[in-house]
């Protein structure tokens, strides 16, 4: 299951932001450190070719793309040295894929700031470097004991760990995170043990009031937006408060509420397809009468790895996916005409799929 980290300093909007993605009732208050634990709540991909795979099979079960979402207590400067919650912050953050961090980008007076003024660079950049000096914190501890091993074994792999850790290291001494580094697949390879923060794929989200609804934007989000485009780190603008109390109506009233708002796409759904790109996943499928299931898997993987995903055994016995395009369904509506238009193929283990793949896999075990 895909997994995501909401992050911020107190008071941006966090948890109204989770409220609204999850639909769950969490605490919501005007003071740091509202969320002592982090929530979670399990939130299904909005995802229209599920939708109808759903009207076409009618299944007997359904089980759609998952997000996790995870609301994690706020950072404050001094979080790496254990000011405020920061252990228990920094260490809620190593079990999640992604970082999602919210921004304040809106004027209230009502709302105090923990910094005293509102400034999204600065807001970000002590963030970053509390993620930073947790992740010096993590070479201290471990480049000893890995050094001693070098030392112990001869062993080139060991010595180059070493070396690496050595060289991000000097880049995180000048406030360069590891995402920023340049790191070789090798290099990154080498460190995902360690589960760097830095390293982790990060999306950053304006939240804005609702006086900046129709426009999207104000001097703040502009600001954020030309410096993290100098770090190519996409920025998606949302009004957290808006999305949380549009969350709360019936299908029917939330498409009303879109079209007085002039919103045709909410910042919801923004988060959670910006989350699948920065972490290179797709999503292929597999139906029936029984059951429709929407399975998530990285980008580049072949057939037996996706066999995988859904049971090991199924990756140990493959034999052969047969395999069609979900476009084709919605053109051919039925997939006995799928296979009458000649569109159902058999590929082999070499067979790369692709997002959209609706599949049946043959195995023996």
């Amino acid at each position: 299951m895909l997994t995501a980290g909401i992050v911020g300093l107190p008071n941006v909007g966090k948890s109204t932001l989770f409220k609204a993605i999850t639909n769950s009732q969490v605490l919501i208050e005007n003071y740091p450190f509202a969320t002592i634990k982090p929530n979670v709540g399990s939130v299904p991909v909005n995802d229209e070719r599920f939708k109808n795979l759903l009207k076409i099979f009618n299944p007997q079960k359904i089980v759609p793309t998952i997000l996790e979402m995870h609301d994690i207590a706020g950072l404050v400067r001094g979080a790496s040295k254990g000011e405020g919650l920061g252990n228990e912050f920094l260490g809620n953050i190593r079990t999640v894929d992604a970082i999602c961090e919210v921004i304040r980008c809106f004027d209230d007076a009502n709302v105090s700031h923990v910094e005293g003024e509102i400034n999204p660079i600065n807001d970000f950049e002590t963030i970053e470097l509390e993620l930073i000096f947790a992740d010096q914190e993590v070479i201290s501890k471990r480049k000893e004991k890995v050094r001693k091993k070098a030392e112990i074994t001869r062993d080139k792999k060991v010595i180059a760990e070493v070396a690496l850790l050595e060289r991000i290291n000097e880049k995180l001494n000048q406030e360069i995170a590891i995402r920023d580094q340049g790191l070789s697949d090798d290099d990154l390879e080498t460190i995902k043990s360690y589960n760097f923060l830095t390293a982790k794929p990060l999306i950053i989200i304006a939240n804005i009031g609702e006086n900046d609804l129709e426009t999207k934007t104000n001097k703040y989000v502009e600001i954020l937006k030309t410096y993290m485009n100098k770090k190519k780190i996409e920025v998606i603008v949302v009004c957290a408060k808006t999305e949380c109390e549009l969350s709360e109506l019936e299908p029917e009233e939330k498409a009303e509420m879109f079209k007085e708002l002039n919103i045709s796409n909410s910042g919801i759904n923004q988060i959670v397809v910006a989350t699948y790109q920065l972490l290179n996943l797709a999503t292929f499928f597999t139906v029936g009468p029984k059951e429709v299931h929407a399975w998530t898997f990285i980008k580049g993987m072949k057939a037996p790895q996706c066999a995988g995903i859904i049971h090991t055994d199924f990756m140990k016995g493959f034999i052969r996916a047969e395999v069609y395009n979900y476009q084709d369904l919605i053109s051919f509506d039925s997939e006995k005409n799928v296979k009458d238009q000649g569109k159902l193929r058999v590929e082999g283990k070499n067979y790369i799929f692709q997002d959209g793949d609706i599949c049946h896999f043959r195995f023996n075990v």
